[in-house]
């Protein structure tokens, strides 16, 4: 069982005087983010996918031990909204193959607007290879009902328990995999503000029965405005240490 605990991307400006240096170069940023957390979510790959060399750069830069969550491309899950996907899934795993051992998860986020479809669900799943993991990240209230996580289930793939203004928060594990985005606190718009720390200690005990059942764990902190996500990923893990 393994808990791990980072950021969504790791790229970002404002993070200077948080986690970087002043004046880094941002070329620099991943050699430092890795001395200090053991996974990221590759937010790149949703606006374009990269090529299977640069999945293979990644996977010679980032340490041993260390997991990279892919994020799927917009092109299938907004575009096509899962419609016909194995084009996409040939491309997504020519690239999965090159991460080798610093593989994590796919997360594959559908668009806020993509009502419960089934069967177009279950045709993805089915298509997908048994060796990429996947964690669906479902936005729409309407997939909120016990048979789109038996549907999971049945599977093997996780669902994404979401936090945020406006998204469905349902605490549920399907999969082999939990796994749980941060995408900031109610009451703030989406990516920003801090989580306190009674929230952080609420999910750290979320984490901890997630862990007692046996299930390994992924959490990422997207609020990263402020540097907020940085300061959060760094307390809800000395909390779990």
């Amino acid at each position: 069982m393994v808990v791990r605990i980072g950021t969504s991307g790791w790229s970002y400006d404002h993070w200077a005087g948080v986690l970087y240096p002043p004046k880094l170069p941002a070329a620099r940023r991943l050699a430092v983010y890795v001395d200090e957390f053991d996974t990221v979510e590759l937010n790149a790959s949703f606006y374009r996918w990269p090529k299977p060399t640069t999945f293979a750069q990644w996977r010679n830069r980032l340490p041993d031990g260390f997991a990279m969550t892919v994020k799927a491309p917009r092109g299938l899950t907004h575009a096509r909204r899962l419609r016909s996907p194995e084009e996409w899934i040939e491309r997504i795993a020519a690239g999965w193959a090159e991460l080798g051992s610093r593989r994590a998860a796919l997360l594959v986020q559908l668009h806020p607007a993509q009502q419960r479809d089934d069967e177009r669900l279950d045709r993805f799943l089915t298509a997908m290879p048994d060796s990429i993991p996947v964690a669906m990240e479902l936005r729409h209230p309407s997939w909120d009902d016990p048979a789109v996580y038996d549907l999971l289930r049945g599977h093997g793939a996780a669902y994404v328990v979401m936090s945020g203004p406006g998204l469905p928060c349902v605490v549920a594990a399907t999969a082999q995999l939990a796994y749980l985005r941060l995408h900031g606190p109610g009451g703030e718009a989406m990516y920003t503000g801090s989580y306190d720390t009674a929230d952080l200690r609420r999910w750290a005990e979320e984490l901890r029965r997630w862990d007692a059942e046996g299930r390994d764990v992924l959490v990422y902190f997207n609020n990263d405005l402020g540097g907020h996500a940085v300061r959060n990923a760094q307390e809800l893990r000395a909390m779990l240490s």
